[in-house]
């Protein structure tokens, strides 16, 4: 495994909570650090950020927005697309590991990229997959 690590789609939303700066900032600098090569994403989160971003945010951003946001930010960051053994190997850690489909997708994704670590809020903290560590950024 490479020293890189996987963003989860509810870091991403922080990088956009105004009402808590914290954790704002920590998004931002973990998509910063991302975009210099250390970290990465998926086709999951790409799709799940957009869907929270054009519908449930506060103030939702627009079309043109979440375009330009998915160009320059996200898609930049999306190494792992589906595949097949994607969904056989997400099955086998949701049946091994008693994660939601979805969380699995997520787990499977970061492995498949070759991440060190899995930065999530809404898993549990510390915990291996693997040789892949959960970890939540806002501890």
């Amino acid at each position: 495994m490479k020293d890189k690590f996987f963003i989860d789609t509810n870091i991403i939303v922080y990088a956009f909570d105004k009402h808590d700066v914290e954790k704002s900032r920590k998004a931002q600098d973990l998509i910063k650090l991302a975009h210099k090569g250390e970290g990465c994403i998926s086709f999951q989160v790409v799709q799940e950020f957009l869907n929270v971003a054009l519908k449930k945010f506060e103030v939702s951003l627009t079309p043109d927005d979440a375009k330009i946001y998915l160009s320059k930010i996200l898609y930049p960051l999306c190494e792992v697309f589906p595949s097949e053994n994607l969904y056989f190997s997400t099955i086998e850690i949701m049946e091994r590991w008693r994660f939601s489909f979805y969380d699995s997708l997520i787990i499977t994704a970061a492995i498949d990229a070759d991440c060190r670590i899995l930065y999530s809020e809404d898993l549990k903290h510390n915990q291996k997959i693997y040789e892949l560590t959960i970890t939540n950024p806002f501890l």
